[in-house]
């Protein structure tokens, strides 16, 4: 029986504060997690600048590897704001003046005596034939043009745009995690734990050692679509914490 291959999806952070330190990315932690829980397999993460042509190369590359690619942040009001003009290039089409996109920021900011002045009025420009990408927190839209799915870098609007996204996804089989913490030097497991992965080939084990004041040892973390396989593994590897 062949087996079916989960969607593959990339997660682009965008945003100078977060290279700089000065801002705690949480959107890529969040992404992967909600990603992986759906049966959707990250294959990779970046952080990059608000840099035009750094967001064109990163973007034309990863959208032809993977099923997916997700974007947060540069789509707000200000100059540094460029991640909206600059998938417009990648795809190679005009950056528009999006007329629902207007007429949701215009009904927002009517609702709460507010002026939607220039600054605001250029979250409305969306790359020609996007989807617009619903933001139930300050109504600011994102958009999906293909593949890509480009939100908003304020977790707090990116979470609630993404819980719509997901919904939409084909989806494919989670992966299941199993952690034995051992109180063993990593080195004296290293090969039991690269004999058991290549017994149980729908397995993969990772260590991760962990040391404290008061004691030191390995996390073996296995995950697998496989419940069976991974029952299999971890009583090999209980047998063998044994004869240590």
């Amino acid at each position: 029986m062949k087996k079916i291959k989960n969607p593959t999806a990339c997660v682009i952070i965008i945003g100078n504060e977060i290279l700089s330190g000065r801002t705690l990315d949480t959107n890529k932690h969040y992404l992967c997690k909600e990603l992986t829980k759906n049966g959707i397999d990250v294959i990779e993460a970046r952080v990059i600048k608000d840099d035009e042509k750094a967001i064109i190369q990163v973007v034309n590359e990863v959208r032809k590897k993977y099923n997916y690619v997700f974007t947060t942040g540069g789509i707000g009001p200000t100059h540094d704001d460029l991640t909206s003009l600059s998938i417009a290039k990648a795809f190679k089409v005009k950056l528009i003046k999006n007329k629902k996109a207007v007429e949701i920021l215009k009904k927002f900011y009517f609702s709460i005596n507010n002026e939607l002045n220039e600054a605001r009025l250029k979250m409305a420009f969306i790359p020609k034939g996007a989807e617009l990408l619903h933001n139930p927190v300050t109504k600011a839209a994102g958009f999906r043009i293909k593949n890509v799915y480009v939100m908003a870098g304020i977790p707090e609007i990116m979470v609630a745009m993404f819980k719509k996204i997901i919904k939409s996804l084909k989806k494919g089989t989670p992966f299941i995690s199993k952690t034995i913490l051992v109180k063993i030097p990593e080195s004296n497991i290293a090969k039991d734990l690269l004999k058991i992965e290549k017994k149980f080939n729908e397995v993969e084990v990772g260590s991760y050692p962990f040391f404290n004041n008061k004691s030191k040892g390995v996390n073996i973390v296995l995950r697998s679509k496989n419940k069976n396989q991974i029952k299999k593994a971890i009583n090999e590897i209980k047998i063998n914490l044994k004869n240590l």
